[in-house]
């Protein structure tokens, strides 16, 4: 006998890369539940399914960053922050913060189907009567259009959203004179994709090669250091808000057209700008 839950719920997360670096993904969460039928005829409940998974994720990997501890040029040390990760390939980076914004996995690299399994075997092991295992399945939005990964944090939030090196992975659509432009999309999306986005104010030093964003939050303190061509600087906190105000000025005034945009936060959620040069 089993259970489904279909689209349970999301996870935003950053997982570094040895071949791409930082990249910002969200991963649409199906269940699987298989197990035997109790005396009220039932696996389990449907209404205690979400909160019960959502909440294993919520406080493990979801909004984090995940770190492949066994990738070549990674390596992670103890510092006042609480941990220091350093990476050498594709590009040197090292990020600092409390150690819950890390996750460190002993793999070569992150995969959907490890992520997958690593997490079905959580559950599993924590299972509620009647269950016998617990199966999850991650999988990508699929998406047509323009979508771009991104990683950032929110030094304000006072949930995970301010861990410094959290992503998502967004759609975008772009509007001029009442009509869709896929050009624009994939042209900014491109550019976008897989961007630090940080604050201005947030900017401890900058040169041509290397910027250093530090701030504290409610958790602790955090800092990341990575190549200047990597990162994409907001005059404001990176909220979906101020993307989509941000990308609508940016796009209007190359363009000098009045500019609508749609930028997403993750999966099934964002805002709407405008602008007018």
């Amino acid at each position: 006998m089993a259970l489904f839950v279909n689209q349970l719920t999301h996870m935003d997360v950053s997982v570094w890369c040895p071949t791409r670096g930082l990249i910002g993904c969200s991963w649409q969460v199906d269940a699987l539940l298989e197990g035997a039928l109790g005396e009220d005829g039932m696996l389990f409940d449907f209404g205690e399914v979400k909160p019960w998974i959502k909440h294993t994720l919520d406080s493990g990997l979801d909004h984090t960053l995940l770190v492949p501890t066994q990738a070549p040029g990674v390596s992670i040390t103890d510092c006042e922050e609480g941990l220091c990760v350093r990476t050498e390939t594709p590009y040197p980076m090292e990020v600092r913060g409390p150690a819950e914004a890390f996750s460190l996995l002993p793999w070569a690299s992150i995969t959907l189907e490890q992520v997958a399994a690593y997490l079905s075997g959580e559950l599993t092991a924590q299972r509620p009567v009647n269950v016998d295992r617990v199966t999850l399945t991650l999988s990508d939005e699929a998406t047509t259009g323009a979508a771009y990964g991104y990683s950032h944090g929110l030094k304000r939030h006072q949930g995970n959203c301010q861990r410094i090196a959290h992503g998502h992975r967004s759609r975008l659509s772009v509007w001029q004179s009442g009509t869709r432009q896929p050009e624009l999309e994939a042209r900014w999306a491109h550019w976008l994709d897989n961007r630090y986005l940080l604050e201005q104010a947030d900017i401890e030093h900058q040169d041509d090669v290397f910027l250093t964003c530090r701030y504290q939050a409610a958790q602790g303190d955090f800092a990341i250091r990575l190549p200047t061509d990597r990162c994409a600087v907001l005059p404001g906190p990176t909220t979906v808000e101020n993307i989509a105000i941000w990308l609508a000025r940016s796009i209007a005034d190359e363009s000098g057209h009045a500019t609508h945009v749609q930028a997403f936060e993750g999966i099934n959620k964002g805002a709407f700008a405008e602008f007018t040069p």
